[in-house]
């Protein structure tokens, strides 16, 4: 081994021992863990233990475990059981903590009995984040993203796929009953069939007996499901839903995470966990909580077509949040390759709508429908319009228009004369959600529950905040805005 650098002899004893905090360089990411937690106040968070118990052996503090868990988060490493390893054997872990090694049930219900006070130190953070000019800007982009659950696909259930697997059951049966009619005619009259014959039989029998197992689970199942205010049950996870993806055809039982991202340095500023499948009711309490978070008088925000809901536009209206969306394109005349209802102007002040022929669509009479309040326009002149077939298949085109459309029309406008707004919005929005998914690995959540798993997204989210503080200001500048 000569010509090479040389290790330490593992027998070589020192005469001085060596001090644990030389371990650590001034510029590790641990201190500033440690200096963020220290300046915490615990007890005014809402954490369990502050105060230690009058009998019974000594607990541990929420400090050195709240650190645990930062850290960890940190570093790809969310297990209870490895966290413990790591406690073990983690120099930096063992600075950390002052070389505490908890069992991994203890760490483990650390995370399950404090979900409400590690929501609090994520909030923390950001109001760390604001004071320190980090989100100068009131502008965020809003977006929602699935992540898997603890429950496979064949653990949960809904009405379309109990429908598909009792089809798919008696495709079977009736395979299974032909071939033992099969069976039945290639024995002779009065002969014994074949032992190969006899065997096959009975396999076939024993496939029917557990199909007729598996019809009466699955109907057991319905009924429990159709209980359900969604009609959809999971077992493994009971909070857990079925939901689309943006790949046709594909899904994943999971949840909806929600996040609002700050459009300069792309920190989360707000996020929410739900078991929704679609982000249609989402915009508004999204954009509210961002703009509770930034304590700005008003907000900039910038969301997909997923999101476009006129209810939803208006309370963000209401709230001073200028919103910026596009319109989703869900016509059946455009698609049929007839004029759509952009294809009509309207005139506020005459309340008439223009039709691509040039005749006025005047107002007729108002109704509610859905609780929303909709205006009717159309004209008789449609009946000898040289334009009649590109425009509707019956007597007149009429065109409803909801009496507080002008928010709608205000976010087209903005949308048109600001083009870049979806690819701000894009560049934003989507980094974040992917760098989480790759530090959470395969499997996305660890916990089961929907107040559990709430806990767990915090604790991603902090990590991602935290992450990309130290990577913008630098950890010395971070601790010393910390101790300011």
């Amino acid at each position: 081994m000569k010509g090479f650098v040389q290790g330490t002899d593992r027998q070589q004893t020192t005469l001085l021992p060596e001090c644990l905090d030389d371990w650590v360089d001034q510029s590790n990411p641990v201190r500033a863990v440690e200096v963020f937690v220290e300046a915490l106040e615990l007890r005014d968070l809402g954490f369990d233990g502050v105060d230690p118990a009058a009998t019974g052996r000594p607990a541990y503090h929420p400090s050195p475990m709240l650190k645990l868990y930062i850290y960890g988060y940190l570093n790809r490493v969310q297990s209870s059981r490895r966290l413990e390893r790591e406690a073990g054997r983690n120099l930096e872990v063992m600075w950390l903590t002052g070389r505490l090694i908890p069992d991994h049930k203890t760490i483990a219900d650390f995370r399950k009995d404090n979900g409400p006070a590690i929501k609090r130190v994520c909030a923390q953070f950001v109001a760390l984040c604001r004071e320190m000019g980090l989100l100068a800007k009131a502008s965020v982009a809003i977006d929602g993203s699935k992540f898997k659950a603890v429950n496979s696909r064949d653990h949960n259930f809904t009405k379309g796929k109990m429908e598909r697997r009792l089809a798919q059951i008696e495709e079977s049966v009736a395979r299974y009953l032909s071939q033992l009619d099969t069976a039945d005619r290639q024995t002779a009259a009065g002969e014994a069939p074949s032992e190969e014959l006899a065997a096959r039989t009975t396999r076939l029998k024993e496939k029917l007996a557990k199909l007729e197992e598996e019809v009466k689970r699955l109907k057991a199942i319905e009924q429990e499901m159709l209980v359900a205010p969604d009609q959809q049950i999971s077992f493994t996870d009971p909070d857990s839903r079925s939901m689309a993806t943006s790949g046709r055809g594909s899904g994943m039982v999971g949840y909806n995470v929600q996040a609002a991202v700050d459009t300069t340095n792309h920190l989360i500023v707000a996020h929410e966990v739900t078991n929704v499948g679609t982000d249609k009711s989402q915009l508004a309490n999204m954009a509210n909580q961002a703009k509770a978070a930034l304590r700005a008088e008003s907000l900039e925000a910038f969301a997909d077509r997923g999101y476009f809901k006129g209810e939803e536009i208006l309370a963000c209206e209401e709230a001073g949040i200028t919103v910026t969306l596009p319109k989703p394109q869900t016509s059946e005349a455009k698609s049929e390759g007839r004029f759509g209802k952009q294809d009509f102007r309207y005139v506020p002040e005459q309340d008439i709508y223009i039709c691509p022929a040039g005749e006025k669509l005047a107002h007729h009479f108002t109704n509610e429908e859905d609780g929303l309040g909709l205006r009717h326009y159309w004209t008789n002149a449609c009946r000898t319009c040289a334009l009649k077939a590109q425009c509707t298949k019956g007597p007149q085109r009429r065109i409803k228009r909801w009496d507080h459309e002008y928010v709608v029309d205000a976010v087209q406008a903005r949308l048109d004369k600001n083009p870049d707004a979806m690819r701000t919005r894009r560049e934003t929005v989507e980094h974040p959600f992917g760098t989480l998914k790759m530090r959470m690995g395969a499997t996305h959540f660890l916990m089961k529950t929907l107040p559990k798993v709430a806990t767990e997204m915090a604790l991603h989210v902090l990590a991602y905040n935290l992450t990309r503080v130290m990577n913008i200001v630098g950890i010395r500048p971070l601790l010393a805005a910390i101790r300011a």
